[in-house]
C-alpha cells in the first residue's frame, strides 16, 4: 500500500512515527518528497495492537530481506527446549489455558535470551506477569 500526493502524484514517504505508550493509538506521518505536503494515519488502540502483534514494520525496510529469513526465524523460535521439571509444572495448569500459558512463558524466555525453559524461568515469568 502506498499513499500518493494528490498535488504531485508522487509516493509519500514516512516522515515520523511518534512512539506511543503501551496500548495507545498508533500515528504515522507521511510527507511528499516533491511538495512537502503531509498526511497522518491514525489508528485506534485495537488496530495498533493488531499491527504490533503481527510484527509489521511501518515505513519499509532499510535492508533487503535475507535469504530464507522467515524460515530461519521460525526455526529459531522452535529451538526453545523445556526441562522435564518445567513440563511437569506446565501439566498442572488447566488444559484450556495451557497453550496460552506456554506461549507467554516462551515469549518471556526468548525476551530474556533463554534457550531452555526451566522452573526458574517459569517463576521469573510469573513474577514479571504479576502472578
Amino acid at each position: 500500500m502506498k499513499f500518493l500526493c494528490v498535488v504531485c502524484d508522487e509516493a509519500m514517504k514516512v516522515a515520523e512515527i511518534p512512539s506511543p505508550s503501551s496500548g495507545d493509538a498508533l500515528t504515522v506521518v507521511f510527507r511528499c518528497p516533491g511538495c512537502g505536503h503531509q498526511v497522518a494515519l491514525l489508528t485506534n488502540p485495537w488496530e495498533a495492537q493488531l499491527v504490533r502483534s503481527l510484527g509489521v514494520a511501518i515505513g519499509g525496510r532499510s535492508a533487503p530481506p535475507a535469504p530464507l529469513e522467515l524460515v530461519r526465524a521460525t526455526l529459531t523460535e522452535a529451538r526453545l527446549l523445556w526441562t522435564e521439571e518445567a513440563e511437569r509444572r506446565l501439566e498442572r495448569v488447566p488444559e484450556f489455558v495451557r497453550s496460552v500459558v506456554r506461549k507467554s512463558i516462551e515469549r518471556y524466555a526468548r525476551q530474556q535470551g533463554c534457550r531452555e525453559v526451566t522452573p526458574q524461568v517459569i517463576d521469573e515469568a510469573k513474577a514479571d506477569m504479576g502472578m
